[in-house]
């Protein structure tokens, strides 16, 4: 089961849902002021050989920008060898696709999205790293990412103003 051990207090980001003019306002996030972690956000996310986390982008630039859409991903092994990829977009095991829709991010501020992975021993991949590119440009992040996860496969949601996750 998944829990979540506390709710976020107020939004990490704003929804720019039918403001249209107020998103060509503001200019799309450029791959170098965006960095891409993993964080829990406080839920435990295991559950029928389905394990996940969230992955967060912070806005570290100066100004207000918007992102869209789904990260780039890449998994890569000891030394930092490349293993074969296959992101699935759309709804995991834990969290419904958001959907794709601008989020504005304040300096600062982050977007969310969730990654999942499953481990039942079908031609499983050692990974040790992950690079995470918010834009699906090739500049990225690259975390520490040790899991064992079936065919070198993630699923991924779109980015959220909040984690998404499935109450």
């Amino acid at each position: 089961m998944h829990s979540q051990a506390g709710k976020q207090t107020g939004k990490q980001a704003t929804a720019v849902g039918s403001a249209a003019n107020k998103a060509q306002a503001t200019s799309e996030c450029q791959p170098g002021t965006l960095k891409g972690t993993l964080d829990s956000a406080g839920t435990s996310q295991a559950e029928m050989n389905h394990r996940g986390t969230f992955l967060k982008v912070t806005n570290t630039g100066d100004e207000t920008c918007v992102i869209s859409g789904y990260a780039g991903l890449a998994l890569e092994g000891a030394g930092h060898t490349a293993i074969k990829t296959t992101t699935r977009h759309g709804s995991t095991y834990f969290a419904t696709d958001p959907g794709t829709h601008p989020i504005t991010l304040a300096p600062g501020k982050s977007a969310w999205a969730d990654l999942v992975w499953t481990t039942t021993g079908a031609d499983t991949a050692h990974a040790k790293y992950l690079q995470i590119s918010p834009t699906g440009s090739n500049s990225h992040s690259t975390v520490t990412f040790s899991k064992d996860l079936d065919n070198g496969t993630l699923s991924l949601t779109a980015w959220s103003p909040e984690p998404p996750i499935n109450d």
